[in-house]
């Protein structure tokens, strides 16, 4: 049987591989690779483990994906974020979108409700 140093290193593992996927699924192809975030409710925390364990595992999982990786707790909801400088085109590709975005949510605000 495994020791218990052994079991808690197979959990960690798999810890860091289900966040590496979810921050995987959660950028955007055209951001190639940058503006990586991935926001954990209070319930998704619950599911994962203890706070600390969660915290080092997304910092591990974010190196395998090269992120510059930093985690903020606010409220009951955990950010973990890729604070590495995004190159440029990049930024302005991330900001159109945004506006657009803005402007969309703005336009449908606008709107008559049926």
């Amino acid at each position: 049987m495994p020791d218990k140093d052994e079991l808690a290193r197979r959990r960690y593992e798999k810890l860091v591989e289900r966040l590496e996927s979810m921050m995987r699924a959660a950028l955007k192809p055209q951001f190639q690779g940058y503006h990586g975030q991935l926001i954990l409710s209070g319930d998704d925390l619950a599911e994962l483990g203890d706070l600390k364990d969660v915290r080092h595992a997304a910092r591990e999982a974010g190196r395998r994906l090269g992120w510059k990786t930093t985690t903020r707790l606010v409220g009951d909801r955990l950010f973990v974020l890729d604070e590495r400088k995004v190159p440029e085109e990049i930024e302005r590709l991330a900001g159109d979108e945004t506006a657009a975005a803005i402007d969309r949510a703005r336009q449908e605000s606008q709107r008559p409700r049926e």
